[in-house]
C-alpha cells in the first residue's frame, strides 16, 4: 500500500532535522546507493501507517472529513530515543496526536488484518524518525546517532499542527495537505 499520512515541522525545524541527517548521511551513502536505498522523505510523524490506505483510494474523503471535524492542535518534538537498535527518533510529546490517529484509524475502517497490532491503535508511538537500519545504517550508528542528537538538535518549541500531509512511499512525495479543523 503506497500511501501513508503524517505531521510535518514547520521549516525551520525541518531544516536544521535535515542538517542533521545529511551530515549522517556522508558515513553511510555509498551504502544507499549500492544497496538501492532510497533518500528518506522529508522529516514527519507518521499518524497513520498505509495500512488500509489502499490504492484505489475509497478511504480518502473519509480521511478529509474526518480532518475537517478535527481541532489544531500543539505539538512539541523532545528528546532522542530509539527503537532499539533499529530506528532513533525524536519523541513527540501531545495528548491530541493519539486521538488524531484513533479517528483516522477509525474514519478509514480498514479490516482488523490490516490494522498493525504492533504500531497502531494502543501501541502507536509518535516520533520524527532520523535514521533507521533500514536506510543503510548499522545498528552502532543508531546508537551513536541517538547521542549526537541530544548535543546538536536543540529543543523545538511546541508548534501548532494546522494539516496532516498524504505522502506516496512507492516515489518518497507528498500528494495532498489536509486542513484540520480551526478553532
Amino acid at each position: 500500500m503506497p500511501f501513508f499520512i503524517g505531521i510535518i515541522p514547520p521549516e525551520d525545524y525541518k531544516e536544521k532535522i535535515l542538517v542533521f541527517r545529511n551530515n549522517w548521511a556522508k558515513t553511510f551513502r555509498n551504502r544507499w546507493e549500492n544497496d538501492g536505498f532510497r533518500a528518506p522523505v522529508e522529516p514527519h510523524i507518521t499518524v497513520k501507517l498505509s495500512n488500509g490506505l489502499t490504492e484505489d483510494m475509497i478511504w480518502l474523503e473519509k480521511v478529509r472529513e474526518a480532518c475537517a471535524s478535527f481541532p489544531n492542535f500543539q505539538i512539541t518534538l523532545s528528546k532522542p530515543g530509539s527503537f532499539g537498535t533499529a530506528v532513533t527518533f525524536l519523541s513527540v510529546e501531545s495528548k491530541e496526536i493519539y486521538n488524531l490517529h484513533k479517528n483516522l484509524v477509525d474514519a478509514i475502517t480498514p479490516p482488523p488484518e490490516f490494522i498493525d497490532s504492533n504500531t497502531e491503535l494502543e501501541n502507536f508511538i509518535p516520533h520524527l524518525t532520523l535514521g533507521q537500519t533500514k536506510w543503510g545504517m548499522n545498528e552502532a550508528e543508531i546508537i551513536e546517532m541517538k547521542l549526537a542528537a541530544r548535543e546538536a538538535l536543540p529543543s523545538f518549541p511546541s508548534f501548532n499542527v494546522t494539516f496532516v500531509r498524504l505522502f506516496d512511499i512507492s516515489n518518497n512525495v507528498p500528494l495532498e495537505d489536509i486542513k484540520l479543523a480551526c478553532l
